[in-house]
């Protein structure tokens, strides 16, 4: 919680949105953005996990802003786009 109050706050400022709502918003965000796959904010909480990674960010660190016990959970999370697997310099041969 903000100092001022929620991120999201609901009918009263002491009380968040609820999820449907916050899923209501996000669909219609996407929607706007024009947007056509299916998205949540679970998608969002995934893509930024990703882009912490991509971004050199420690995976332990992107456990613990996620929440997770496990670091197992955090790696499902955290997909590796095909441009950092190509990034990455195979062993030479020679």
């Amino acid at each position: 919680m903000l100092p001022h109050g929620w991120l999201f706050p609901g009918r009263s400022l002491t009380d968040p949105i609820s999820s449907r709502q916050l899923h209501r918003a996000f669909q219609e965000a996407a929607q706007n953005g024009g947007i056509h796959k299916r998205v949540s904010p679970h998608t969002l909480r995934q893509g930024i996990a990703t882009h912490l990674l991509e971004d050199g960010v420690d995976v332990r660190v992107i456990q613990v802003l996620l929440g997770h016990g496990k670091l197992e959970t955090t790696a499902l999370y955290a997909k590796v786009s095909t441009r950092t697997i190509h990034a990455v310099a195979g062993p030479s041969t020679g």
